[in-house]
């Protein structure tokens, strides 16, 4: 498993497909997956520190770990079958939750876990970024998720 770092989210042009990307820590693969404008805009809120008036789907889980004495201890995206990622939940309790990856991603942005992905998954889905000597090609990507309005994902 790697870990992984939560780059953001942004709308692939010309399809409009919302996509989370993932890079890995140590080396230059990224890892983009489709989801939802729904998620998407909860990962941005995340991401910008955003707290809504009342919870959210997310935040509300959140609160209900907390409310049972439960915490979410990591993230892991373990797997691509068939085009779909899959990812689970890993909970202090020893029990691992089927999940989404973007809802799993919404949640560990919220308790500040990690995100780790599997070795097969990189393999089969990352992607190589190319850049120069000063990272300017993720320096762009950081610059455009800093300003991305969580309502640009909304339907």
């Amino acid at each position: 498993m790697r870990e992984m770092d939560v780059l953001g989210v942004r709308v692939s042009i010309p399809e409009n497909e919302v996509v989370v990307v993932l890079a890995d820590r140590v080396g230059p693969i990224v890892l983009p997956i489709v989801i939802g404008p729904r998620e998407g805009a909860s990962i941005a809120s995340a991401q910008a520190g955003i707290v809504p008036q009342r919870p959210q789907t997310h935040d509300l889980l959140v609160a209900v770990l907390a409310a049972t004495g439960v915490r979410l201890d990591e993230v892991h995206v373990t797997s691509l079958e068939s085009g779909t990622f899959h990812a689970e939940l890993l909970l202090s309790n020893g029990h691992r939750v089927d999940a989404r990856p973007s809802d799993a991603i919404a949640l560990a942005l919220r308790v500040h876990c990690p995100v780790l992905c599997e070795e097969d998954v990189l393999t089969a889905a990352g992607v190589a970024m190319e850049t120069d000597d000063d990272g300017e090609v993720v320096e762009q990507f950081r610059h455009f998720l800093e300003h991305v309005d969580p309502a640009d994902f909304a339907d």
